[in-house]
């Protein structure tokens, strides 16, 4: 099960830092999602119940993690928009992910062997 597009906004908050409150977390994504503190809560709730994310607690307030990892949640994304909406037979290349800011470059051979195993799996052949 893939997160939705806003369930991946908040997973790339907490990938940058965790763990975070529901209002540090609401202070980076209101302005994108111009909602309330309230919906913010609730699909924290929602993404703990996928067990997307560690619902824990710091004195009062509660705290989240990610459990979903960073590599192999993009690595499905990429392989999912390149595979059904693209619809390319071929490994997308890493090249693509060189100038994200969202990936580091420690980070981009683990992405490339993540993505050669979801190719293999799929039956896809080079890249």
């Amino acid at each position: 099960m893939f997160p939705n597009p806003t369930e991946l906004e908040i997973l790339k908050v907490l990938w940058q830092r965790e763990p975070r409150t529901a209002r540090e977390i609401h202070n980076e994504i209101e302005a994108q999602f111009q909602w309330t503190y309230s919906s913010t809560r609730k699909t924290l709730e929602r993404m703990g119940e996928k067990k997307f994310i560690e619902i824990g607690s710091q004195g009062n307030k509660k705290t989240f993690a990610a459990i979903l990892k960073k590599v192999p949640t993009l690595g499905m994304y990429a392989q999912n928009f390149a595979k059904n909406v693209l619809e390319l037979k071929h490994q997308i290349p890493i090249a693509m992910f060189a100038d994200s800011q969202l990936i580091d470059s420690s980070e981009l051979d683990e992405l490339e062997a993540y993505l050669d195993e979801l190719a293999k799996s799929d039956g896809s052949k080079g890249k």
